[in-house]
């Protein structure tokens, strides 16, 4: 007798965005449904490719659903710093209050997004709150990386600097169910982490194969694998920040009879 195989049920593009929001804030169902909307409105960007150049803004925001990104600024003698990684689940273009950005945004890895104008309506017309205050919440998230990263090249080791970049990577993946607590995709080639971290290839790559040495970490075909993460943690000196959104509380039931009693 054969045994009945369970279909899998194929995840739709907007899944990884709607996990990333939730796993900061909650959204209401026509929130998810609203973001869900947006699969039809894909556009697919092959590696290298510039989606918004320095000192100018998106055509329009965007959600990426899958590969990942960068900001970056490229010097006069091509040398290249990337400020930030964008993965699975970030967007870009939504915050539009600080003008046009100062950095390129470039695709690493082919990248596929989505239209996010008609959630940036939503947003300003008040008709997603939740998804606001995810956005607000991952804009906080953002400057915390930031400065975390300006930290990371100013005053870390290569050796604290590589550790503190995968524990980032991994806690962002897991966030947006794309990895746990040990295990998270990295399709990034040594010359990029050696961009982002400010270190040569040379140094990136022995960096790597010392964490592999001392049973740190594992590298198995575009997959790493934290084998000691506290271990990484302590040595990185990674600060894991909560920026969940507390759960909205209900009312008393004393203030809401007095919100509806006549005057």
């Amino acid at each position: 007798m054969t045994g009945r195989v369970t279909p899998r049920i194929a995840p739709r593009p907007l899944d990884v965005v709607v996990r990333r929001l939730r796993a900061v804030a909650a959204l209401s169902e026509s929130e998810v449904e609203l973001l869900r909307s947006l699969g039809d409105r894909r556009e697919r960007r092959i590696a290298g490719e510039e989606l918004a150049s320095e000192g100018a803004q998106l055509a329009q925001p965007i959600f990426i659903t899958s590969g990942w990104a960068c900001r970056q600024r490229v010097l006069p003698d091509g040398r290249r710093q990337i400020f930030n990684i964008l993965v699975p689940g970030d967007c870009a273009g939504l915050n539009q209050r600080f003008g046009p950005e100062l950095s390129s945004l470039v695709a690493l890895t082919t990248l596929e997004t989505v239209d996010a104008q008609p959630i940036l309506d939503a947003v300003k017309t008040g008709r997603a709150p939740g998804v606001a205050r995810a956005l607000a919440l991952l804009e906080a998230m953002e400057h915390r990386l930031l400065l975390d990263h300006i930290v990371r090249l100013g005053r870390q080791t290569a050796y604290e600097r590589v550790a503190h970049f995968l524990l980032e990577l991994q806690r962002r993946l897991e966030l947006a169910g794309l990895g746990d607590s040990q295990r998270f995709p990295l399709p990034l080639t040594q010359e990029i982490m050696a961009d982002a971290l400010g270190l040569s290839v040379v140094h990136v790559n022995r960096t790597l194969q010392q964490l592999r040495r001392e049973r740190l970490i594992e590298l198995r075909s575009g997959v790493t694998i934290l084998l000691e993460r506290e271990l990484l943690a302590s040595i990185a000196d990674y600060r894991l920040a909560d920026f969940r959104a507390p759960p909205i509380a209900a009312k008393p039931a004393a203030l809401r009879d007095q919100a509806v009693s006549p005057a």
